[in-house]
């Protein structure tokens, strides 16, 4: 089975990489920066310059591909939506062109709500454009990564984390490495077909203040976590150099999530995966600190 990796170098793309290697399968790398793939992967690889939002990129890549593992990019421009639109063109033209069997689809719970959530609305039309081409596919509804606290190092180190949900309210939160091998073992389970959802919510729900706590006892620092208003959050984004398009995206991921979402996947033996966020503080963020 020939099955082709996007994203290979990201926080979950380069884990599904090194699980396909291990289990002796050669997977072909989509990238846009050939020359940034490690030393050693390269040799266990088929590496390929690819930009996943240009159609005849991915056409020509995946020609021979039986199975995909599908990420749409992280937006650059400034229409965060249309970058979504471009790469979800991209997977349906190889799909509809190539004939690719199977696609495990990186999703995010919300996309369920097809509408009002922010940058995971282009995630929905992604699902949406696979579920009308009849392909067999897996839609990975993947809570909040652990390595979006990476983002937060600065704050963190301030001791003040802030965000526009409420402090209290529970949340999926899940580490990209667990993702990664629901994404490899379903690559390699040949005995799924038609379209299947599989939500990825972690070990446990938590809140903000949870968080907070545990990155506190982790890193022996004091972090606290406040609740502040969109319009506050959209001016932190903007002073930080955002598009205004891109503010909104990115706030309305949290606000489509907030007020009253109830997921369509509720946790459960399927869904849950093992990594304590504790652990992962430790290993990775306490480095980056």
């Amino acid at each position: 089975m020939r099955i082709a990796v996007t994203t290979p170098l990201g926080h979950v793309g380069h884990h599904v990489t090194t699980m396909l290697i291990r289990a002796g399968v050669r997977p072909l790398l989509l990238t846009r920066h050939p020359g940034s793939i490690p030393a050693g992967i390269d040799e266990c690889a088929d590496v390929v310059e690819a930009d996943s939002r240009t159609p005849s990129d991915v056409v020509a890549a995946t020609v021979g591909v039986d199975a995909i593992y599908w990420v749409d990019p992280p937006a650059e421009s400034a229409d965060p939506l249309a970058d979504y639109a471009r790469a979800t063109e991209a997977i349906r033209a190889a799909v509809e062109s190539i004939g690719i069997g199977r696609v495990v689809f990186q999703s995010s719970v919300g996309a369920e709500k097809r509408r009002g959530a922010g940058e995971i609305d282009g995630l929905a039309a992604t699902e949406v454009a696979l579920d009308r081409l009849g392909v067999a596919a897996t839609h990975l509804r993947c809570g909040y990564f652990f390595t979006n606290l990476l983002f937060e190092t600065e704050s963190i180190t301030a001791g003040l984390l802030q965000t526009v949900l409420p402090v209290d309210s529970p949340m999926s939160w899940v580490a990209p490495r667990d993702i990664a091998e629901v994404a490899t073992t379903t690559l390699l389970n040949g005995d799924w077909s038609g379209r299947r959802v599989q939500a990825v919510h972690g070990p446990e729900d938590l809140t903000w203040a949870q968080v907070a706590s545990i990155l506190s006892e982790e890193t022996g620092r004091n972090v606290r976590v406040e609740q502040i208003t969109d319009e506050d959050m959209t001016q932190q984004y903007l002073a930080a150099g955002m598009p205004p398009a891109t503010a909104d995206a990115v706030l309305g991921m949290s606000v489509g999530l907030r007020d009253g979402f109830v997921p369509e996947q509720q946790r459960s033996l399927v869904t849950t995966t093992p990594t304590q966020l504790r652990g992962w503080i430790r290993e990775e963020l306490v480095p980056a600190l």
